[in-house]
């Protein structure tokens, strides 16, 4: 792949292609610019449907509550939708004001249950630090190199084993982490400065109004048959994109000096590409890879850089069908400088 960067010209009509992460910055910028109007849209066509969405499995639990799981499904991944117009407006890159984009983010923010300026910071150091193994920890999901594991007690490889099972990582987990961890999350506010703070109070006060004004609209039983199933659901989804994203057999992890953060950034970083309707769901956060390398970029401008750009669809992308053989990899080998199976490393211990 590095020698198909390196190679060839691109459909913009440059006659060489960058030989380096970092080279590709100075093309990227071109496509940092977000259109206000078009921002604008892109919020109402997000919210107000699921606010519909909302509404009509509320309604629906009047039929039968099949329905609402039903409904919940489309509704969750407009849950996902509001969240990754909550992450671009993090980096700044929805509106060209940072006010803008801040209390647009934090809107946002009581929707999807994240305090916006926490998960704001703890997300630009996901950004600056992925793939170096010395600074794992905060952004990320617990990932151990093999030799990690094997100086392991038992019983901490078995919470390790538990936390990476698929049903705690996928379906346990990720309800927890927005309904419970984020209303205190201590991980995020490690270090954090007033602002943060501020922002998991005023969120946790905004979630409590909002969920007051819709008890007392539609009752507290119907409030939690039709909000559960709508948080669960999409906090999955959340998670399982946040894993493809980076859990995929030639990821880059590496300690410093070796370590570089425009290297981490294309390398460490997917394409997943995935089908149909499902990219403009998920607002283009499979083209992950270019975010990470530019994240400055809003997200409807990133299938502009692959179009202008067809080589960069190719690095490391990973199809609907390939990403589920990634739910099996669990530790990073340092000697094959891939992720591996637990069976894999086994043979090594």
């Amino acid at each position: 792949m590095a020698q198909t960067l390196a190679s060839g010209a691109s459909a913009s009509g440059s006659s060489a292609q960058p030989q380096k992460a970092r080279d590709w910055i100075e093309i990227l910028q071109r496509y940092r610019h977000p259109d206000p109007a078009r921002s604008v849209f892109e919020v109402f066509i997000t919210l107000v449907p699921f606010v519909a969405l909302w509404a009509a499995a509320w309604a629906s639990l009047y039929v039968g509550y099949w329905l609402t799981l039903l409904i919940a499904v489309p509704a969750a991944f407009f849950l996902v939708r509001l969240f990754l117009i909550q992450h671009d407006c993090g980096h700044g890159a929805l509106f060209r004001k940072k006010l803008t984009n801040d209390w647009v983010g934090r809107v946002m923010g009581v929707l999807t249950l994240t305090p916006y300026d926490a998960w704001k910071r703890s997300h630009a150091i996901h950004h600056a630090t992925h793939g170096s193994l010395e600074d794992r920890g905060t952004g990320d999901i617990d990932t151990l190199t093999v030799r990690e594991y094997a100086a392991l007690s038992p019983f901490r490889r078995f919470l390790y084993r538990a936390y990476r099972h698929p049903v705690v990582l996928f379906v346990i987990g990720p309800p927890l982490l927005f309904m419970v961890q984020h209303r205190l999350p201590f991980s995020m506010l490690r270090g954090a400065d007033w602002r943060s703070w501020a922002s998991v109070i005023g969120t946790n006060i905004g979630l409590v109004i909002l969920s007051g004004v819709l008890i007392w609209l539609v009752g507290w039983q119907a409030f939690l048959a039709v909000q559960l199933p709508i948080v669960a659901i999409g906090s999955s989804i959340g998670v399982w994109l946040f894993y493809i994203q980076h859990q995929f057999e030639d990821t880059i992890w590496a300690e410093k000096p070796e370590w570089n953060v425009h290297e981490a950034a294309l390398h460490g970083s997917s394409h997943y590409d995935l089908p149909g309707f499902l990219p403009w769901l998920t607002a283009n956060i499979g083209v992950h890879h270019v975010h990470h390398l530019y994240s400055r970029i809003p997200y409807y401008n990133l299938p502009k850089v692959l179009r202008d750009f067809p080589e960069l669809a190719e690095v490391h992308r990973i199809t609907l069908w390939e990403s589920f053989k990634c739910v099996k990899l669990r530790l990073w080998d340092e000697t094959e400088r891939r992720l591996v199976p637990l069976a894999e490393a086994r043979a090594t211990l």
